[in-house]
């Protein structure tokens, strides 16, 4: 969620985080964004079965060595923080558990593409 607030204030569209939140795939990114978030999702659930050709393909897309590097490494940081955090129990700030619920329950409802998503 904190991540979503960011992308919301420093965006030129205010629904995109939701849409990354809850599926990228229909957020109706570029090919070149559309692949970074493809293969951050891969090193995540499927690390094993990453493999040079899936470098290869964020080069023919439009990422810059530079950029596939900050992808691996941003990924790679947020599981350990988030591994790190569940390994300590650690328990979100104050009040942050009543934001989601509040917007999951209010302005969230009446969006259909997150509340009925097509599979």
């Amino acid at each position: 969620m904190a991540h979503g607030e960011f992308l919301r204030q420093h965006s030129e569209d205010p629904e995109l985080d939701s849409h990354i939140m809850h599926d990228y795939r229909n957020a109706g990114l570029d090919e070149k964004n559309g692949a970074m978030l493809d293969y951050a999702y891969k090193l995540t659930k499927d690390p094993e079965s990453v493999h040079r050709v899936d470098f290869e393909h964020l080069k023919a897309v439009g990422l810059s060595e530079e950029e596939i590097l900050s992808t691996v490494l941003i990924t790679c940081v947020f599981a350990f923080m988030t591994r790190l955090a569940d390994g300590l129990g650690v328990e979100p700030a104050e009040g942050r558990q009543e934001w989601v619920e509040e917007w999951l329950t209010g302005p969230a409802r009446d969006l259909e593409w997150l509340m009925n998503p097509k599979t």
